[in-house]
């Protein structure tokens, strides 16, 4: 039996490089500079929440339900990791709110976790970044936000028509389901079955969705293999009405808006949401957005706690995948109205509405576009240890203060290795340059600087050993009083601070 542990990632999470930790943060700094100029200011909630604070998982005996982790604390209280951002603000607000600023406008960006099973592009663990407005009733809240994703999706250098904000409003969805008889809490498990396949319009198109809302869809429908998806069970006349609110959409705003409201003239609730979304189209279009901001009916959002717009960021471009097919990516966030989520700890109901960006989602897409990525991160200068007596050392740490002084970012060897490991070392932390001392250079005042990054260059033309040592490719040797002007010249030819 072996006498140490196997090393290994547990499923569903991934480690991050530096070029990516580097590439969110800029991405994340372009993000927050834009919810700020609309007004917008930061706060931050803990990854741990009540359970019961979280609204939708509750725990039910023994443990909570699936999709959320959680832990009995010492007092037999269920904690949890939160799931997402919305859940936490509406507990922060409602612990707040005498001396919050009403409508109270808040940013917030951070990790988030799914106990789901894991799959390609699905994570346990992931983060988002969330804008949200508590205490605004007005819908005008709702196409400010729709309208401050589309300029977030541009200043992250995606272009118009490269992206799309959809909306529609939960409550035309629930008249609907009151036309086709499908109001009230015994019906939810029906609701939530045609809530689904709806969402899946985009995957199986309308005939795929049809089958979804009848007796249900084989994965291989033609030849009826594969897993089966139970049905919500509608008769084929209320699946004409779903399907009728699905192809709604038109050509502009004002004609989809038309075909929502004959679907729902019987329905109060139903008719208020078609009014909600003519106020969006107005307000987005009288500020020169409705070429981003579109009236969508097919937008659905899974989370059940939505109660009236709800809206998606989603790309329209499409990329070549790893085995030759086209992807599209589709929604990289989301959000829309939640009236009941922050009453939940008052007295008096609090109207909010918000939405939260995917990060990690978002940032796969921009790399593929050759925006915002980072394809490797410059390390800091390297000064190598030639000699480890006492003397030198403290000479060789004199360079390191000086370089950090200056603003560069630079190390001394700290390991046990040759002059051969210390240069790998160097090129594995993509160091602009090494610094070299030996005793011949102290006595006689110099060092020598190589340039990594040039040397590489400079050597691909090389082809034999005589020839390597012959040309000394991008190693010079200058003044040890001229070290800190010499490295600063190098560091920022290769694109680092200085």
């Amino acid at each position: 039996m072996s006498d140490y542990l196997k090393a290994r990632l547990p499923r569903g999470l991934v480690d991050r490089t530096p070029a990516e930790l580097k590439a969110t943060e800029a991405m994340i700094e372009t993000i927050r500079h834009t919810y700020e100029i609309y007004g917008f200011e930061p706060v931050e909630t803990p990854l741990i929440e009540y359970t019961d604070a979280l609204g939708k998982f509750l725990p039910d005996q023994d443990r909570p339900n699936e999709g959320v982790f959680s832990f009995q604390d010492d007092d037999e209280q269920w904690l949890s990791l939160r799931y997402d951002l919305t859940a936490p603000l509406a507990r922060f607000y409602a612990e707040n709110h005498e001396k919050l600023p009403k409508p109270y406008r808040s940013y917030r960006n951070g990790w988030v976790f799914r106990n789901e099973k894991p799959g390609p592009g699905r994570f346990r663990q992931f983060m988002q970044f969330d804008a949200d407005t508590v205490g605004a009733p007005s819908v005008a809240a709702d196409a400010e936000i729709c309208m401050m994703m589309a300029d977030t999706m541009e200043a992250l250098g995606l272009s118009k028509g490269q992206f799309v904000v959809r909306v529609n409003n939960r409550k035309v969805l629930d008249g609907v389901m009151e036309v086709i008889g499908l109001a009230g809490d015994e019906k939810a498990g029906t609701r939530l079955t045609v809530l689904r396949a709806i969402d899946k319009l985009d995957k199986i198109g309308l005939s795929g969705v049809r089958d979804l809302l009848g007796a249900g869809r084989w994965e291989n429908p033609e030849e009826k293999s594969g897993d089966f998806t139970k049905g919500a069970g509608l008769p084929p006349e209320a699946a004409d009405v779903v399907l009728a609110f699905v192809a709604s959409g038109a050509d502009s705003a004002a004609d989809t808006v038309t075909n929502l409201g004959k679907l729902v003239t019987d329905s109060v609730r139903g008719s208020e949401g078609v009014e909600e979304l003519k106020l969006i189209a107005t307000l987005v279009d009288a500020a020169g957005y409705a070429d981003r901001v579109k009236i969508d009916p097919s937008v659905v959002r899974g989370l059940e706690y939505y109660t009236g717009p709800v809206f998606e960021a989603e790309l329209t471009f499409e990329v070549t995948g790893d085995d030759g097919r086209p992807v599209r990516f589709g929604s990289v966030g989301g959000g829309g109205r939640y009236d009941g989520l922050v009453g939940r700890f008052l007295k008096e109901p609090v109207p909010a509405t918000g939405f939260s960006i995917g990060v990690s989602r978002l940032m796969a897409a921009l790399r593929t576009l050759g925006k915002m990525g980072v394809d490797k991160v410059n390390g800091p200068v390297c000064v190598l240890v030639m000699d480890k007596g006492p003397e030198a050392l403290a000479g060789y740490q004199k360079m390191v203060a000086e370089l950090r002084a200056a603003g560069i970012a630079a190390e001394m060897y700290l390991g046990a290795s040759g002059m051969k490991a210390q240069m790998k070392y160097a090129d594995r932390r993509n160091a602009p340059c090494v610094i070299i001392e030996g005793s011949n250079e102290r006595d006689a005042g110099l060092v020598q600087i190589k340039d990594l990054a040039l040397g590489k260059e400079l050597s691909a033309g090389i082809t034999d050993n005589a020839e390597w040592r012959a040309a000394r490719p991008a190693q010079k040797e200058v003044a040890r009083a001229d070290l800190v002007a010499e490295v600063r010249v190098i560091v920022e030819a290769a694109g680092g601070v200085a």
